[in-house]
């Protein structure tokens, strides 16, 4: 199972947007209080359209009562990683594992990430930026395990025009 963990998520329209991506492949999404936002947002609703109600996820009080409750493979993004994200092996489709991003402004805290030194990513950037958007990132490490993982249980054509939308006769 792929998890995407938010600690401590500041932004309605990136949490709306990740909430999206999550339903659209159908991984599971944790948030790790306090939150910037209210889930009630407007602006959460507005970014998740109308598939909030097919996200799976689940808030917690703080990082120690998420970890006490979901064993797996722990995964940190962050610009200060050394590994770049394609390094590791997601394909084990029985493995959960988790995703992490830190919030906004600041991120995953240090004391945090140097007690998983060995399994904080990073995803290249040149040198005009710190960091890219924290829904683009998960939707890149999304599609980057679901790609190990041979997509499975998605689908590789629209189900709402069909299969042959694109070569089918106008009627």
């Amino acid at each position: 199972m792929i998890n995407i963990v938010m600690y401590e998520p500041e932004i309605p329209a990136n949490t709306g947007n990740i909430m999206r991506s999550v339903a659209g492949v159908g991984a599971k999404l944790h948030l790790i209080k306090p939150l910037g936002f209210s889930l009630e947002d407007k602006y959460v609703k507005r970014c998740g359209a109308n598939y909030i109600d097919k996200c799976d996820y689940v808030v917690y009080e703080n990082y120690e009562e998420f970890k006490s409750k979901n064993k797996g493979t722990y995964y940190f993004l962050t610009r200060y990683g050394n590994k770049c994200y394609t390094d590791f092996d997601y394909s084990d489709t029985n493995e959960n594992i988790y995703f992490i991003f830190g919030k906004e402004s600041t991120g995953i805290p240090l004391e945090i990430l140097r007690e998983n030194f060995d399994t904080c990513l990073r995803i290249p950037t040149n040198d005009n930026i710190r960091a890219l958007n924290v829904s683009n990132s998960v939707a890149i490490m999304l599609f980057e395990a679901l790609r190990q993982q041979n997509f499975p249980n998605l689908l590789n054509y629209d189900v709402f025009k069909g299969k042959d939308y694109i070569i089918s006769e106008k009627k």
